[in-house]
């Protein structure tokens, strides 16, 4: 960490935009060591009574938790300790051509102050109400920007990324889902959260994107998922040339998301897609269908996902037993209801427990994360591609294609709780719209039957 970015360095960082957890900047320099790089910035909570500076190291119980991965548990701080988790835990699952831990840099509080100011009027407002740049940190993440080639600005190249959040891919079936919410075994966490987001004014309307066509194997199926996500972004969709966004949010909101739309869209895209007029919007559809489709990341990615087993609504009890507290969930049953269902998981050993909430919080960041897909067109000539190829036949096209996975943050063991009330929150909350508009579960149902009719032909 020998390089330190002071207050100077601030104007050669512009905002690419944020998740929860971290700001993300993209290097508008002319430094050889950061073209092609990003900073990935912590922020802590307005509400915060006291910030963090990235020196208190993992908890015990996490501690107890990550005990048998290299180099994680000995980390002197916790920012040293997630770069770590990405490098041991996620890499190998996801595969580490498609994974970059990155470095740490120094940096100056001054610098930080500096970034705040200048990208406050960027964000959006209920992302500044909510977090600010942590102040206190001393190193940041370093890492490749996934949106341009490497060589491509350089060469004066045009390339195309588009960052999708796949979210959860699968539908639980596990035995610890309590039966007034058996619906979790219908209909997607998306779909429901998407509700409860509609009544919270966290989006402005519901997105018909369903992420059990994205995890399909279909090619057809994870085109409809595509075109959903495209008619209705939200912060889940998002396309870059030459690293400058052109369609999507810089952080999510309410209103709609598109930076750029219709004509002005498809005027972008003539350096990177070659069809007529009015048709570029679609083959790039197609291009990014074809590259999920023929990558096969995408059953990688599920194979992750799937290490939650049991749904957080069993994880809850290993969870309290790792604690030793007595389980607040327990407390609400009768004694019938914890036998026949429960005891089991409050009568294993402490290897399981640990072993469960683990895997559930792996998941947790799979179903989280995002991908970056790189396209840039081949030139005639071109030599072999270090990175993989890709022909679009309806374009006549062959482009290099780089696949790379973003945002493996590693979720906090405390958040166990919260992810338990969210989920409780959001199901209870469809429940109750299903039982006011009971079309909502008859739409479901059909869409249910029509996705099972189309396995059973492919």
């Amino acid at each position: 960490m020998a390089v330190a970015l002071t207050a100077k360095d601030a104007d050669d960082w512009t905002y690419r935009g944020e998740g929860a957890v971290n700001l993300v900047l993209a290097y508008a320099g002319n430094s050889a060591e950061f073209v092609g790089k990003v900073l990935r910035i912590p922020k802590v909570s307005t509400n915060g009574s006291h910030l963090e500076n990235g020196h208190s190291a993992l908890t015990p119980h996490e501690c107890l938790l990550w005990k048998d991965t290299a180099d994680l548990t000995s980390a002197p701080t916790r920012e040293i300790a997630e770069q770590l988790y990405v490098q041991h835990v996620m890499c190998p699952l996801l595969g580490s051509e498609h994974v970059d831990a990155g470095m740490r840099i120094l940096v100056s509080k001054e610098f930080l102050v500096a970034i705040e100011k200048k990208v406050l009027s960027q964000r959006p407002s209920w992302r500044v109400k909510a977090a600010k740049v942590n102040p206190l940190c001393d190193s940041v993440l370093l890492i490749s920007d996934h949106s341009v080639f490497p060589h491509g600005t350089l060469k004066g190249e045009f390339s195309l990324c588009v960052e999708i959040k796949p979210k959860c891919g699968f539908l639980p079936t596990s035995k610890f889902i309590a039966e007034g919410n058996a619906i979790k075994r219908s209909v997607t966490r998306f779909k429901m959260h998407q509700a409860l987001k509609l009544h919270d004014r966290m989006i402005s309307e519901i997105s018909e994107y369903d992420p059990l066509d994205m995890f399909s194997g279909s090619r057809e199926r994870i085109h409809r998922a595509i075109k959903a996500l495209y008619n209705t972004p939200q912060n889940n969709f998002r396309v870059f040339l030459n690293g400058s966004l052109i369609f999507g949010g810089l952080g999510g909101g309410t209103k709609s998301t598109n930076y750029m739309v219709g004509q002005d869209f498809e005027d972008a895209l003539k350096h990177v897609i070659m069809a007529e007029d009015g048709m570029r919007t679609e083959k790039l559809l197609e291009l990014i269908t074809e590259a999920l489709f023929r990558s096969g990341l995408l059953d990688r990615l599920l194979e992750v996902q799937k290490l939650d087993a049991i749904d957080i609504e069993g994880v809850i009890h290993a969870y309290h037993d790792i604690v030793s507290q007595p389980c607040l969930v327990c407390r609400k049953m009768d004694a019938d209801e914890f036998t026949n269902r429960y005891a089991t998981l409050h009568s294993m050993p402490m290897e399981e427990s640990l072993k469960i909430v683990r895997d559930y919080l792996i998941a947790a960041t799979a179903k989280d994360l995002s991908m970056m897909l790189s396209f840039q067109p081949q030139q005639r000539g071109d030599v072999d591609s270090p990175n993989g190829a890709l022909f679009l036949k309806s374009t006549n096209q062959s482009f290099d294609l780089k696949v790379s996975f973003i945002d493996l943050d590693m979720k906090p063991f405390k958040k166990v709780v919260y992810y338990y009330e969210l989920d409780q929150q959001i199901v209870h909350f469809y429940v109750q719209m299903v039982e006011t508009e009971p079309w909502l579960e008859i739409t479901a149902s059909n869409q249910e039957m029509r996705d099972s009719n189309e396995s059973i032909l492919l």
